[in-house]
């Protein structure tokens, strides 16, 4: 039990965290057309920021399974890498239907913070998991109740604040590194371009998120290859 607490101690930093932008992300589902409930649905069973910003977009467009899938996959897939790196940290009791429930609650934050313990229980994990998706959840129905109450202008500036998150993740390491500001730009502009030029109209927007990230991820390594030296240092 002592190792729960802890780990429900080390979950709330995060859950805070989340309150407020699962907030924004209630406005925004709201703003699309989506009712309350199924804006609560999505953060309860996905919880991933990214993934479900890029999916409530493609979803108000009707039969766009392939878009869909394709996006999920590229946004979420550093999510299994997550999850099969943290599997070289957990205890040995950390089989069966636990692991499942460590690639379902696995995040950017969880991960951080369970990768600094030296040894990953179960019950550590599942404290640690506990407040991100109550600070996930019930903001987004926090947001969305918002959401349907407040005025049209309001909500739609309060949309963007969800931008803000993504921002304050990108900019730090580009202020750092020149090839990863040069990765973000090239990615910015290769998804302008799909989304806006008229030769590329008919490409769906899932599919054009996932263009984007791959190429420019591509040409980033192309361009700016770590060697082996370099990762170990880092």
């Amino acid at each position: 039990m002592k190792l729960f607490v802890k780990g429900l101690k080390a979950g709330i930093p995060i859950g805070i965290g989340y309150l407020s932008v699962s907030f924004t992300f209630g406005i925004m589902a709201i703003s699309l057309g989506f009712s309350w409930w199924q804006a609560v649905l999505i953060s309860a069973f996905t919880l991933t920021s990214a993934g479900q910003l890029a999916a409530i977009g493609i979803m108000t467009v009707p039969f766009q399974y392939l878009s869909m899938l394709i996006s999920q996959l590229t946004i979420n897939l550093r999510y299994a890498f997550m999850s099969v790196s943290l599997t070289q940290k957990v205890s040995k009791d950390f089989n069966g239907i636990k692991r499942w429930l460590l690639g379902f609650f696995m995040t950017d934050e969880i991960f951080a913070v369970a990768s600094s313990e030296k040894t990953v229980t179960p019950l550590f994990f599942l404290g640690l998991s506990v407040m991100p998706w109550l600070g996930w959840t019930f903001g987004t129905l926090a947001g969305s109740l918002m959401g349907s109450i407040l005025p049209d202008l309001f909500v739609a500036s309060l949309s963007i604040a969800i931008y803000g998150m993504f921002l304050a993740i990108i900019i730090p390491p580009a202020k750092r590194s020149r090839p990863i500001l040069a990765v973000i730009l090239v990615a910015a502009l290769l998804h302008c371009a799909l989304r806006f030029l008229p030769i590329f109209k008919e490409i769906p927007s899932g599919i054009a998120i996932s263009l984007a990230a791959i190429l420019s991820a591509l040409l980033g390594a192309a361009l700016f290859p770590i060697t082996e030296g370099e990762e170990a240092a880092k």
